[in-house]
């Protein structure tokens, strides 16, 4: 049996239909406000040659920060005015959180859209890191930079459903663990999406 490429599976899936994900997408009894006003953001799923195969590249956020602290994300932010769209914004934020230079990624498209409890509307733009690449982690902003394997964030076996108390309700979000690496909410969720695009 031939083995596919693991970046051809990621082309595929890029092309295949999928719908836009929320962090309400376990929690239906949850209804945000009416008349919010999500503002843009983007990640940036960034794909490059490591010792496991195929590694993503991901982040562990300072625990100083005042929102989600020592959380694991994509590097990735709001949406600014100078940016000219997701990709921008994504590359640019990349740029400052870990150090990855844009001039050192092929973007290869981007997945559906993803509502956060925070209210923001977050676009993942999938790149492939095409030269060598050393993090320099923002100081005050990123703790950590990692990779994790591929495929362990694509396989569907390694997600499971957890749960926690917010705002007195009990909430539900996917995880799919890696080592010490927590990786839960809206990261999960991104990860999460990009699997069953592939399974199609």
């Amino acid at each position: 049996m031939t083995k596919v490429d693991p970046l051809i599976r990621i082309e595929r899936a890029l092309s295949m239909t999928g719908g836009a994900s929320s962090d309400f997408d376990l929690n239906p009894q949850y209804k945000p406000p009416e008349g919010r006003v999500l503002r843009p953001a983007a990640v940036l799923v960034a794909i490059q040659d490591g010792i496991n195969g195929l590694e993503v590249v991901l982040t562990k956020r300072s625990s100083r920060l005042k929102h989600h602290p020592g959380q694991i994300a994509f590097p990735g932010g709001k949406q600014d005015d100078v940016d000219g769209g997701p990709i921008d914004a994504a590359l640019r934020e990349a740029s400052e959180e870990v150090g990855l230079n844009p001039n050192s990624v092929d973007v290869m498209g981007t997945l559906n859209s993803h509502e956060t409890v925070t209210g923001f509307i977050v676009t993942p733009v999938l790149a492939r890191i095409k030269a060598p690449f050393v993090p320099v982690p923002e100081a005050g902003e990123v703790e950590e930079v990692f990779n994790v394997p591929l495929a362990h964030v694509t396989d569907p076996r390694q997600f499971s459903v957890q749960s926690r108390q917010w705002r007195g309700q009990t909430r539900y979000y996917y995880t799919v663990p890696y080592g010490p690496y927590y990786i839960w909410g809206a990261t999960a969720r991104i990860l999460r999406g990009l699997t069953e695009r592939i399974a199609q």
